[in-house]
């Protein structure tokens, strides 16, 4: 009853921004991302009858108030779903990443994915990656995503028959290059989506959101790397506008984070094939191709920053036993 899986965070491309119901964590409309290998999350679960009461750690420190009720929402939908009695036993859930957290790099995204991946194998569901994602949609929206990794859609809806997570196929995840631009700084996501509703510039997104979510689901299946990437890029600016127009006016970027995006725009000035994105944070995701990912992560090292190169990463996958964290 110990299992150990993997998942790899995400790249938002049409991003989801503010939640229609917090508890279930249901978005407003669909969002299309990407996963960024190698980086991931491995997780280790055991239902335990010898334990006292539920036990998450992540990174080496005990989760506690908001953090563990997230962990703990994911856990409920398991033992809901679960015929065996001995899911009813406290659980022991250890995580670690094998990348910088709470930077505006996907780190929850992989967390909750992970956990599922593990805690639904544990507990002997038999459940498909899209039902999967359902469990890890209740510790984040973003995590459904991960569970079927590549390129996923998150349809949005009502309930777990609706509002799951697909892969998308796509020429493009051969080729596809992402250079990470580290820009420590930490953020709160889960506040700005809590007031992302509240700004005059959601009506807005909602109105042009549909129009992105076609345009990229066409431009993945034809392989069209300008279409896809290009409209990543608009869609950083627009979530930007929404979250920074907020009641607490939330600004993510840096003096760093600005730097690169004026990098990558003189790059394809130069003819380079390069894209910049961000989610809720100051780091930054550059676009590119396996052709160009050399000279393009040279120019945003220049910019001062410490980087990353990933490639796509897959779904998230059940580990050997010799690869548990306990």
């Amino acid at each position: 009853m110990k299992t150990t899986a993997k998942a790899h965070p995400i790249q938002g491309l049409v991003k989801y921004h503010g939640m229609r119901d917090e508890k279930l964590r249901l978005p407003y409309h669909d969002s299309i991302s990407v996963c960024t290998a190698p980086s991931h999350t491995k997780t280790t679960v055991e239902f335990d009858p010898d334990l006292d009461s539920d036990t998450f750690v992540v990174g080496g420190e005990r989760l506690a108030d908001h953090e563990a009720d997230r962990v703990a929402n994911v856990v409920a939908r398991v033992r809901e779903l679960a015929d065996a009695d001995y899911v009813e036993n406290p659980v022991r859930l250890e995580s670690e990443n094998s990348f910088p957290s709470n930077v505006g790099l996907g780190s929850s995204s992989s967390g909750f994915a992970a956990a599922a991946m593990a805690l639904a194998e544990a507990a002997d569901l038999g459940l498909s990656r899209p039902e999967i994602s359902t469990i890890a949609r209740r510790g984040s929206s973003s995590a459904a995503r991960a569970v079927t990794g590549g390129f996923s859609d998150l349809h949005a809806g009502l309930n777990d028959e609706d509002c799951r997570s697909e892969r998308l196929d796509s020429p493009l995840e051969d080729d596809l290059r992402i250079v990470a631009g580290l820009v420590p700084a930490y953020k709160e996501t889960e506040h700005a989506h809590r007031e992302a509703a509240d700004s005059h510039m959601f009506e807005a997104r909602l109105a042009h959101i549909h129009d992105q979510l076609a345009e990229v689901r066409d431009a993945l299946r034809e392989g069209d790397f300008q279409r896809v990437f290009e409209t990543a890029e608009h869609d950083s600016l627009s979530l930007a506008a929404t979250t920074m127009t907020g009641p607490s006016g939330w600004v993510y970027w840096k003096p760093d984070t600005l730097e690169v995006f004026n990098a990558v725009r003189d790059l394809r000035e130069e003819g380079v094939p390069v894209y910049f994105s961000t989610d809720t944070g100051a780091s930054v995701y550059v676009n590119t191709t396996a052709e160009h990912v050399e000279r393009v992560e040279e120019v945003v090292a220049e910019c001062g920053v410490e980087t990353m190169v990933w490639e796509v990463g897959g779904p998230a996958e059940v580990l050997p036993e010799n690869e548990a964290l306990f």
